[in-house]
Order: C-alpha cells, then structure tokens, then sequence
C-alpha cells in the first residue's frame, strides 16, 4: 500500500477493509485518543520490522502493544493486584502499563526490544477499540510519524512525515486528548513508578496507589524516553514571554503568538493542541521555535517533558 497517500473511512467497512490489511502483515495508521498510532500485529517479526523500517526507529526501543480487552492482555503479561486496580480504573483510556512479559505470550522479539517486561495499553478511541476488536489481535502501534519526528494528532500530519511512503490511514479526524499515554511501570514488590507523563496525572496515580518508586535513572524501558523526541526540525526555546529573533511564537494564556495553546489556559486544551502547533511550526520559514511558559501542574509536566525533548536537538 506504500507509493500513494491514501485514506480508509472510519466505519465498518473502512475498518473490515484494515484488519484485512493488518491481518495480512500491512501497515495502517489508526486514530487513538491519544495520537494516531503506526499500526502492525504484534505476533508476526516481519510485520512488526516494517514498523521500525518505516519509523527509522532505533530497534533499542520498545512498542507499546495495543489491545482489545484485559483478557486479551493478560494472555501477554503477569498482572497483580495494583495493575488490575490501575487497569479497572483507566482502562480503556491513555494508560500504558509496563509489566511482566508472560514466557508464552504470542508476541515478535523485536516489540519488547529484548526486555522481559511489556507495554500495554486498552485504547479507548470507538475506531481504535473496533479494530482491535475485528482483528481479535494484539497491535503494536507506536506513533505514526518517523522517529524522533513531532507525533501526528491529524491524518495530515502522518502524511507530512512519511510522505509517498506512508502506510493507509484511517480518518477519524483529529486526536480529542492530543498527547502520548502516560506510561506506568509496575515492579513486583518494588511499588510504580511513572515512565511518561501524560493524559493522566501523577497526582491521580498517587492518590490511588500511594508515592511512586525510585526511578531506574537512564534505563529506556518504555517509547518516548529518549532524550531528543519529538523535534519540529530546528532549534526550540521554552519559558518565553515574548519571540527572540526570528522566530514561530506558540503562546499560552495571556503570552500570546503565531498559534496559542490555549488562551483560557485550559491544561487539556493545550496539550491537544501541542502537537499540531509544532507541526506549523516546522512548515513555517522561521529559524527557530520560542514556546511560552507551561506551567508544571497536573497535564503541564507531560506537556513540559514534550517540549524539552523538543528542545534536546
């Protein structure tokens, strides 16, 4: 399906017409309600390499496996207690959790990148979920542009990274949430400790399972851990309260710009808008990108961990 950019409607036909697709070891971007994912099943080596090859992808990091129900997960991964309190409470929504890979568990090397531990995630997106449920198969589904490259909330955006290459997508229009999942990982008799800040804030996590666990430091256990992430192709500078130089101004609240995130200083507002802003801001003629400050509340630090790894190049 690569040479031509191409879309699939967002309804039962569309849908039959991509798990035919996926089931025969195709690429297809789907719409989460997170950001549009680069869709392969989980179980088949050769479909899952053409996610890496597609994404340029450094094969050191894992993808996050999207599935269609909690039994479909527990043939994957050991769940105790807290991830089924966890999973009871956000799922199907933009939770990932890292756990214990199952010895058995019908999943390519590659998709773990060697780890014994799994990302998993129950979309709640209806599109996501009736795929997923068509396929009766897990999807290993990172974000839908190239690596390193700002993540796609529009079908717009898939075609800008992969060009000519891309695999189909199916059009659902933009992202509602706007931002990765917030990824979780859970250590037997080690407690949690959060990955990557998302849609679900820290404070949410802690007060249904007390203070998170020391972190591991540098270890890369999860997607979107990498330092240099999430670039718009030139150099970004945060906390700005006005544009230095020549710039592409992305405001916030009162700082106004080119694009404002959010002028009510709406929090998930903002991060839905976040990625289509930087892709402006990598289609404009400007040098560089001045971001106005966010402040580190609630979904501001998954918004703010985005910006520096935007601004790490």
């Amino acid at each position: 399906m690569s040479g031509k950019q191409s879309t699939i409607s967002p309804d039962a036909a569309g849908i039959a017409r991509a798990a035919e697709i996926l089931r025969s070891g195709g690429l297809v971007a789907m719409p989460t309600e997170t950001v549009y994912g680069l869709a392969a099943r989980a179980d088949r080596a050769d479909a899952v390499a053409q996610i890496y090859r597609t994404k340029g992808r450094p094969d050191f990091n894992p993808l996050i496996v999207h599935v269609a129900s909690l039994d479909m997960a527990r043939d994957l991964a050991v769940f105790d207690e807290v991830a089924e309190r966890l999973a009871a409470r956000f799922w199907p929504g933009p939770l990932t959790l890292v756990l214990p890979l199952r010895k058995d568990a019908r999943v390519a090397p590659a998709v773990t990148a060697g780890l014994g531990t799994i990302a998993l995630r129950q979309p709640r997106h209806p599109v996501a979920a009736q795929l997923l449920r068509e396929l009766a198969l897990p999807l290993a589904a990172p974000s839908a542009n190239r690596s390193n490259a700002v993540s796609p909330t529009h079908p717009d955006h898939v075609f800008a990274s992969f060009g000519d290459q891309s695999p189909p997508v199916i059009d659902a229009g933009s992202c509602r949430a706007g931002l990765e999942s917030t990824i979780v990982a859970l250590d037997p008799g080690a407690g949690w400790r959060l990955l990557r800040p998302g849609p679900i804030a820290a404070e949410e996590l802690e007060g249904l399972l007390g203070r998170q666990a020391k972190s591991r430091g540098a270890t890369i256990e999860a997607p979107g851990q990498m330092k240099t992430h999430y670039s718009p192709g030139r150099p970004v500078l945060l906390n700005c309260n006005e544009p230095e130089g020549n710039c592409f101004m992305i405001g916030f609240g009162d700082v106004d710009g080119d694009v404002n995130l959010s002028a009510k200083a709406d929090m998930a507002e903002a991060a839905s808008q976040l990625y289509a802003a930087l892709h402006q801001a990598a289609k404009s003629d400007c040098q560089r990108v001045c971001v106005a400050p966010i402040p580190m509340q609630g979904m501001g630090q998954a918004i703010n961990d985005r910006l520096k790894r935007a601004a790490t190049s």
